[in-house]
């Protein structure tokens, strides 16, 4: 059974909260893209994402991953997303959005992000991500 747009968000969020590598790469197909930096080559394939993920999560800690309501169409989804956490001891806040595509299995084919980025661990403004 493939997985739908929430399980694919939730197991997301649960790789992120847990900085487990295996889980995120796992969301994504073998040939995936992850485009973390729009003027950069993207991560590629499930080793790109691995290695990715390995690095960037090695010094957070107390990572808390929310997510809006999905905006879907036949071939792309939309999603925004917040996160609260400590990145080498301070507190930051990111707060992004993803553009995905998705096959048939429902896993992750091409992801863009989009993050902006505060010192301090800052609460979603009301009616965030509706």
């Amino acid at each position: 059974m493939a997985l739908t747009v929430h399980d694919w968000l939730e197991g997301y969020k649960s790789a992120w909260e847990e900085r487990d590598p295996e889980a995120a790469a796992a969301l994504f197909t073998l040939d995936a893209l992850y485009r973390e930096q729009p003027y950069q080559a993207p991560f590629e394939g499930r080793a790109g994402v691995r290695a990715y993920w390995a690095e960037v999560t090695a010094t957070q800690s107390g990572v808390r991953f929310r997510y809006g309501t999905p905006i879907v169409t036949a071939d792309r989804t939309v999603v925004e997303w917040w996160v609260t956490m400590q990145n080498g001891g301070a507190d930051v806040t990111l707060a992004g959005i993803f553009l995905l595509r998705f096959d048939s299995s429902g896993l992750c084919s091409d992801l863009i992000e989009y993050w902006h980025f505060s010192e301090g661990q800052v609460e979603p403004y009301p009616h965030w991500g509706s």
